[in-house]
């Protein structure tokens, strides 16, 4: 079986780069995955992160788009509760009228941020941004509905009025709900929506939840069938040895995150390797690098191919991870590139 690939990308910032650099090099990445064809782009919502510069997927999307000319630019994804539905589908309406067939709104219902940054984003009201989460499904049919060409119709003040993200759609983007537990896989299989489980974070749990979605699937007109699809972190060289080195910066990252560390831009490959990682975590990063696609071209293929088969999907989406050495230009990003390129060959 061979599988489509797809690419995540969280607009990575290392300890060499500016925003603006970070940006620029997405951009790049982003135009490698059009031209070796690659099914789609999506660029994930984060907030107040030092080494992750994607905080705003519409902005992204336009962006990334525009320096495109083929493949599928979305959201993996936009963290609905932190937004006001109609905000959203405006949004994502106009991106698909600007570059129509091409629009991927994927929806989370995790805040993709810490206390503080859901505080502000909420207006500064905690009770308001737990409020959102409760009405997840709500805001995910308000989503699709504002989406549509009709629209709805609302009374305000004794008066009826139409409301609609925008004017005249010619058609609307693809949402596909995306989760890391069983929640969001319920809702897709319960709304007839497309659903897929972040593998590449979440490393357990990802059969379970692809049956669960799989078997309760309710058809829908738009998605008669269930259709879902597999996330892997990967850095691929020529050599497994050579991709194990590059991968230590994503790894080292990773273990700050799920420790409690202080958090910062990433690291270049070298202050990564002149940096111990704790003896009491050392196991983490052995079992992050051995799920990763860590590996030379062939072997990297292969295990892409056999994850295909044993998740039973037709397409994996690849988020790149491949850290960047000493020297390397700040608006570039060659070792993600490469990694795309040696797969798709």
């Amino acid at each position: 079986m061979t599988p489509a690939l797809s690419v995540l990308d969280l607009v990575p910032v290392r300890t060499d780069q500016t925003s603006a650099d970070a940006v620029a090099a997405s951009r790049s990445l982003a135009k490698v995955a059009d031209e070796l064809g690659y099914r789609r782009y999506w660029v994930a919502e984060h907030h107040n992160m030092p080494a992750v510069a994607a905080t705003n997927p519409p902005v992204l999307i336009g962006l990334l788009a525009a320096a495109t000319s083929r493949i599928r630019v979305g959201s993996g994804g936009v963290m609905l509760p932190n937004h006001e539905p109609l905000v959203v589908a405006e949004q994502f309406a106009l991106l698909e009228a600007a570059f129509p067939g091409r629009i991927d709104l994927g929806i989370g219902r995790a805040p993709g941020t810490d206390m503080l940054t859901r505080y502000v984003l909420r207006g500064g009201a905690t009770s308001a941004a737990d409020d959102a989460v409760a009405k997840f499904p709500q805001y995910v049919e308000d989503v699709a509905t504002l989406m549509h060409p009709d629209g709805v119709e609302m009374t305000v003040g004794g008066h009826r009025q139409p409301l609609r993200a925008t004017p005249l759609a010619g058609s609307v983007p693809t949402i596909w709900l995306l989760g890391s537990s069983d929640y969001s896989a319920r809702l897709a299989a319960e709304r007839g929506l497309p659903y897929v489980f972040a593998h590449h974070f979440a490393g357990q749990g990802t059969a379970e939840a692809l049956e669960l979605y799989r078997s309760t699937y309710k058809p829908s007109p738009q998605h008669p069938e269930p259709r879902t699809f597999l996330t892997v972190n990967a850095a691929v060289a020529g050599t497994a040895e050579e991709a194990r080195r590059l991968a230590l910066p994503q790894a080292q990252a990773m273990v700050a995150l799920r420790t409690g560390a202080p958090l910062s831009a990433q690291r270049l490959v070298e202050d990564a390797e002149a940096t111990p990682v704790a003896p009491a975590h050392q196991g983490m990063v052995e079992a992050m690098l051995t799920r990763w696609i860590v590996d030379e071209p062939v072997s990297a293929r292969a295990r892409i191919e056999a994850l295909a088969v044993e998740f039973g999907v037709d397409e994996v989406m690849v988020h790149p991870v491949a850290g960047a050495q000493v020297g390397t230009d700040r608006d570039a990003v060659p070792a993600r590139e490469e990694t795309l390129r040696l797969l798709a060959a």
